[in-house]
């Protein structure tokens, strides 16, 4: 995975960001997102307890199974996408795989190094909760709940 350059906060795009004061309309588009995102969360840390599973666990197996990479991530590759460190992330596979939900093979390039890849009870975890999150989504947009078009 590309590791971002931290040297610049700004955001990508920012050229084009208006300059001035925060409008009103702004100031309620980007309170409305925040409660959005907390809406969200909310929802989702329920979801993954309704399904047996830790708020932590479901991340995890969503970094798993969307993996970008082309292959099954390490377990530094999803501590990076999950903002953890490596040892928290160690733990957190060590109860995954514990639990049946995730299991460690041996990378067929480097044997020192174990990717990650879902069990079959995972991926059917994993799968009946991220077609509830679509729903969400998609109803946050059918109702205009992110109203990001007025930044």
């Amino acid at each position: 995975m590309p590791k971002s350059s931290s040297s610049s906060t700004a955001p990508k795009g920012s050229s084009s960001v208006p300059k001035g004061p925060v409008t009103d309309a702004e100031y309620q588009s980007l309170a409305l997102f925040r409660r959005a995102l907390r809406s969200f969360l909310h929802f989702s840390e329920q979801a993954a307890k309704k399904a047996g599973l830790t708020p932590s666990q479901h991340q995890l197996m969503l970094a798993i199974r969307g993996s970008d990479t082309g292959q099954a991530p390490t377990i530094g590759e999803v501590a990076e996408w999950m903002k953890l460190r490596h040892h928290s992330t160690v733990e957190l596979v060590d109860r995954a795989e514990a639990a049946g939900h995730v299991k460690r093979i041996q990378d067929t390039e480097d044997q020192r190094r174990q990717r990650l890849v879902l069990t079959k009870e995972g991926e059917a975890k994993l799968a009946a909760l991220s077609t509830l999150h679509r729903e969400e989504l998609r109803r946050f947009r059918e109702e205009g709940l992110v109203p990001l078009n007025r930044l």
